[in-house]
């Protein structure tokens, strides 16, 4: 399936880009409520680097390689989830308390990881750089992209041609990208990043371009599976 461009197509990435002929207690306040000085000594989660989940700090190194046993648990975000819902269910605040604290470091650190995926993807875009790009994108036919103004592209195959028009284009990189008002957010293996593009060529201007990148964690790493940007007139 290929993708047609128009005569005047990659002067920006602004319309028209790309066509393709076809594609496709009441509880609430004490979750929010801060570590209670009883629990700031809690010995924190540790990383197992190879799983990229966290271990018990009473789980022993050799336990966590393989050996049976009933202290031998790893925990992610969904088991803890799981088990902070049962302590509630019980009526154990105590434990429930120490298990809210630990969900909330995975949580953080999950969203400094998205963050992470998020400027590796303005990097390669940044420096018109194919290859980073096409390692960023998760290889599932459930990706897309959807460059301003144009249709959507669906596929990584497709997905990953419509960025080698972009990097291939008449620009001198790098171009200039800033983001604006990033925030993030994570649920589980999903987490999305909304942002303000200003992008800049040298001698020229792409305007502004409200983005949302969603990215999904996949074998411990996080791969982008939807980029979709859309133009603002000024």
């Amino acid at each position: 399936m290929a993708i047609r461009l128009s005569p005047f197509v990659m002067q920006t990435r602004k319309p028209p880009l790309i066509s393709l002929r076809k594609r496709n207690l009441s509880f609430s306040h004490f979750l929010a409520a801060p570590i209670s000085k009883s629990f700031v000594n809690t010995a924190p989660l540790h990383r197992n680097s190879s799983s990229h989940s966290w271990l018990s700090p009473n789980v022993k190194s050799g336990e966590a390689e393989g050996k049976s046993s009933t202290e031998e648990i790893l925990f992610d975000e969904q088991t803890l989830q799981q088990q902070l819902d049962k302590a509630i269910e019980d009526e154990d605040y105590a434990h429930a308390a120490k298990l809210r604290d630990n969900l909330q470091v995975i949580h953080e650190d999950s969203k400094a990881s998205v963050l992470s995926a998020n400027a590796r993807f303005y990097h390669a875009f940044r420096n018109g750089d194919l290859a980073a790009m096409q390692s960023i994108w998760a290889k599932e036919d459930h990706v897309y992209v959807v460059h301003p103004t144009a249709g959507r592209i669906s596929g990584y195959e497709l997905v990953t041609d419509s960025w080698e028009i972009v990097c291939g284009a008449d620009h001198e990189f790098p171009i200039q990208i800033d983001l604006k008002d990033v925030e993030v957010h994570v649920r589980g293996n999903v987490g999305y990043v909304t942002c303000m593009e200003v992008v800049k060529t040298k001698g020229g201007s792409w305007g502004k371009q409200v983005a949302t990148n969603v990215f999904e964690k996949i074998d411990g790493q996080w791969f982008m599976c939807i980029h979709h940007a859309s133009h603002i007139d000024e």
